[in-house]
């Protein structure tokens, strides 16, 4: 084979044990090897009884071998292999073969293989690796920001370890608050009580429980207040003992709301913040609490930042390049804001001048 001085070509052989079904290694109608194909498209790839063989770039090859190696281990386990996880693992090797990856050495198989909690034969594990960070973030940490774009899992890997910290007896109750934005004029046009108008806010709190616990123990659990889901406001004046506390969509309290709720800290308490800054819904002027407290609180000890960005959106691929798009706006718009104010600052400075 002619060897490239800048692309140097390599084959790989990979023997699969018989332990693993081919068709669970390359999916139901070799689903997961055209993700595989469609990735390294400079690569052939070809399957002859147990064996894969690679042929290319020596880069692409190693990464195939190394691949085939994660899958194997992952279904070891009894997980599944899907054509997300695929595509996951994938972006995870090459990070980590541009010196991005976890300095710590996880890999593909850790963080896909990480149990959280089982309910109904359903696993909830983290997909990404800053989504393993961010659960290992809240086992180790008190107090634990997760701070991201629509869809990257904050509030519902949250939830899951709060329902885990529970079963297991490490809390004896869960407490899930949000702030209700439009708690002022607004809700008091809707009908109903009190709770019937904040119940719109905490919605997505419920549906996230009734995912992972019985759907029949959820009114009990409520009703002897092992589970308390309530607006931010609720939590003024309370101490919050043995207790895992998650305050949702914080990017939506003002300053003093943020210090207020951090205060409730009890004992054998653990806190988890999650918020998007780039969705504040406050009303102009009023700075967010979750934009202030980073520049507080970063570096003090047992406290937490964990920051996921599009690369961590599990749901719909669109939804990540959505994310992408509109940062790609705001920087192109701040950049031509700030090019508009220094051309007002001149056309100003040579007024004065004349």
């Amino acid at each position: 084979m002619t060897q490239s001085p800048t692309h140097p070509q390599a084959r790989a052989q990979i023997r699969i044990p018989a332990a693993h079904p081919m068709v669970m290694l390359l999916g139901s109608g070799d689903s997961l090897l055209r993700v595989i194909e469609e990735a390294f498209p400079a690569a052939d790839i070809h399957v002859r009884g147990n064996e894969i063989s690679a042929t290319g770039e020596a880069a692409d090859v190693a990464l195939i071998q190394r691949l085939f190696d994660e899958m194997m281990l992952v279904l070891r386990t009894g997980a599944p292999m899907t054509e997300d996880a695929v595509e996951r693992s994938i972006a995870m090797l090459r990070a980590a073969g541009n010196g991005q990856g976890d300095p710590q050495g996880e890999t593909p198989a850790e963080v896909l293989t990480q149990n959280i909690l089982s309910n109904r034969g359903r696993t909830i594990r983290p997909k990404t690796l800053n989504q393993k960070r961010y659960v290992d973030a809240i086992d180790e940490h008190t107090i634990v920001f997760g701070i991201g774009p629509a869809g990257t899992g904050k509030t519902y890997l949250a939830m899951a370890k709060a329902v885990q910290a529970l079963q297991s007896k490490q809390v004896s109750r869960i407490i899930l608050t949000r702030p209700a934005v439009e708690a002022g004029e607004r809700l008091g046009f809707l009908p109903g009580t009190l709770f019937d108008k904040i119940d719109p806010y905490l919605r997505p709190l419920y549906d996230a429980l009734h995912d992972m616990l019985d759907p029949d123990s959820i009114p009990r659990l409520m009703a002897a207040g092992t589970i308390e889901v309530a607006p931010l406001a609720y939590m003024r004046g309370r101490t919050l003992n043995d207790a895992f506390i998650i305050l949702d969509e914080a990017q939506n309290t003002s300053a003093e709301q943020m210090k207020m709720f951090l205060t409730r800290l009890g004992f054998d308490s653990k806190i988890v913040i999650t918020g998007d800054v780039t969705q504040v819904d406050l009303p102009s002027g009023t700075k967010s609490g979750l934009r202030q407290v980073q520049e507080i609180l970063e570096g003090l000890d047992d406290v937490h930042f964990s920051r996921l960005t599009s690369q961590d959106v599990v749901r719909h691929k669109l939804v990540g390049r959505i994310v992408d798009a509109y940062e790609k706006y705001d920087s192109r718009n701040g950049q031509q804001d700030g090019q508009a104010e220094g051309r007002q600052d001149g056309r100003r400075d040579r007024r004065k001048g004349k």
